[in-house]
């Protein structure tokens, strides 16, 4: 069995900790490991091997995480553009096909899980419905009167074990006072977003009741150019894939669709509702993330959490503080799902706020924005090594680059230096340039860049190791 692993939200009700470049799923929130990684980590002796399914943004960082928890069974699905869950799954059946993949355990990167006994064993029941010819979707019996969820109405399933139900209807994310009647019918269920069954029953369904999600997705697969253990899908072809939820498009419209009831303790970590929910609590039920940076006094029923500056928080109640390098949310708990409306009017501003962090990841190394005016930004770039940027050029900035560690391989139009610690070198605007790490530790530089524009799309890209 293949854990597909639906890896390319960026988690808007959770900003400022999730950004486009730095989604949810990749952010420690709870322990040492991320959510992408506990995913991993969760399903590892459940599966033979892992399907990722990401964007090419996100691609190096899920790589790099993977190695730093030791996990060498995957291959990954690069989507160019995103196009909703129904694209991504049948991507990964017609790639199953391929690799001899006899069932998907499809789920998503970002959900936390802590019955892990209940978990195997639905896991191991929800094979057996599914070797029968059946999509199975597994349901978590409703806690409280989540409006942020999707719903199943159920009927009970004759001759089959108790856990086993059909689906009678979906309901989209409700308002309180319906979720809380669907909750005292007692035949309803909270939809978790994960689904088994084997790759030709989905396929079969998809083609007889949404061809052109089918017939679009397979041609995409066909050119996809396919290497090692990556899968590069064609921008055109992922474009004219038609963008909707697998739920809507198939689920809500199949016949051999059945639930399996789950009382495996799930979150999806949707909001800072559910962190709070989720989180050890001190005496005056705070959940303070960094301690070490927070004094409360007198205040009760909290979340703070903060990145490097010092809270105080005096005779508050219910409050959701989230502190970050260059943003600060303060929101009332219970109206955290109103979060993504800030970042949809971040989309208006165009401010990089709703996408990046001050430090950004890329597939060599990372930088971090230490100050930024209108007409200069001062950088710190690490360079893996072995690794080293895309040969490059700019045309309303130049560059001047400062060694405080390592050994920096340069080139500059037709000359090529090496520098060394406390050694500098100048970058005129259109030189074509590229920056190398030949050595064995990190190399960090120091970055002044000065110009009319300092945004990080004034990038030509004349040769990338990375593909971007």
């Amino acid at each position: 069995m293949t854990n597909v692993i639906l890896c390319g939200g960026s988690g808007t009700r959770l900003w400022p900790i999730s950004r486009t470049y730095l989604p949810k799923q990749f952010y420690k929130l709870i322990g040492n490991t991320s959510l992408f990684q506990t995913t991993i980590l969760r399903n590892l002796g459940l599966c033979d091997d892992f399907l990722i399914i990401t964007s090419k943004d996100q691609y190096f960082i899920a790589l790099d995480q993977l190695e730093e928890i030791g996990v060498k069974n995957f291959r990954f699905i690069l989507e160019p553009v995103p196009r909703n869950t129904a694209a991504a799954v049948a991507l990964s059946c017609f790639d199953a096909l391929a690799n001899d993949s006899s069932q998907l355990f499809v789920t998503p990167s970002d959900h936390l899980i802590k019955n892990k006994d209940t978990y195997k064993s639905v896991i191991d029941i929800a094979r057996d419905v599914s070797e029968e010819g059946n999509i199975v979707m597994f349901g978590i019996k409703p806690a409280y009167p989540e409006t942020g969820y999707g719903y199943i109405e159920t009927a009970p399933e004759k001759d089959t074990s108790s856990l086993i139900a059909r689906v009678t209807s979906f309901k989209e994310k409700p308002d309180k006072d319906t979720a809380s009647g669907y909750i005292s019918k007692g035949n309803f269920c909270w939809n978790s977003g994960m689904l088994l069954f084997k790759p030709e029953v989905l396929l079969k369904e998809l083609s007889e009741l949404c061809p052109d999600i089918y017939e679009s997705s397979m041609r995409a697969y066909e050119n996809a150019v396919k290497e090692d253990s990556r899968v590069w899908v064609g921008e055109d072809d992922m474009s004219n894939i038609k963008e909707d939820s697998i739920d809507l498009a198939l689920l809500e419209k199949t016949g051999v669709v059945k639930v399996i009831y789950s009382d495996i303790d799930w979150s999806d970590l949707g909001n800072f509702d559910s962190i709070y929910n989720e989180l050890e609590k001190d005496e005056n039920n705070n959940v303070v993330a960094a301690a070490e940076d927070i004094l409360s006094i007198n205040s009760k029923n909290n979340l703070i959490m903060s990145s490097g500056r010092m809270i105080a928080a005096i005779d508050v109640e219910d409050l959701i503080v989230i502190n970050t390098d260059d943003a600060l949310l303060i929101s009332k708990r219970g109206s955290s799902q109103n979060v993504k409306k800030v970042v949809d009017e971040l989309k208006k501003r165009n401010s990089e706020l709703r996408t990046h962090h001050l430090t950004v990841y890329r597939p060599w190394g990372s930088y971090t924005v230490l100050l930024e005016s209108n007409s200069y930004k001062i950088k710190k770039i690490m360079v893996k090594p072995s690794a080293k940027l895309s040969l490059q050029k700019h045309f309303h900035r130049s560059e001047h680059w400062i060694v405080t560690s390592g050994t920096a391989l340069v080139r500059v139009d037709d000359k090529e230096i090496c520098l060394r610690l406390n050694e500098s070198t100048y970058i005129p605007i259109g030189s074509v340039h590229r920056l190398e790490n030949p050595g064995l530790i990190p190399l960090i530089i120091i970055e002044a860049q000065v110009g009319e524009y300092l945004k990080e799309d004034d990038i030509v890209r004349l040769e990338d190791d990375y593909d971007r």
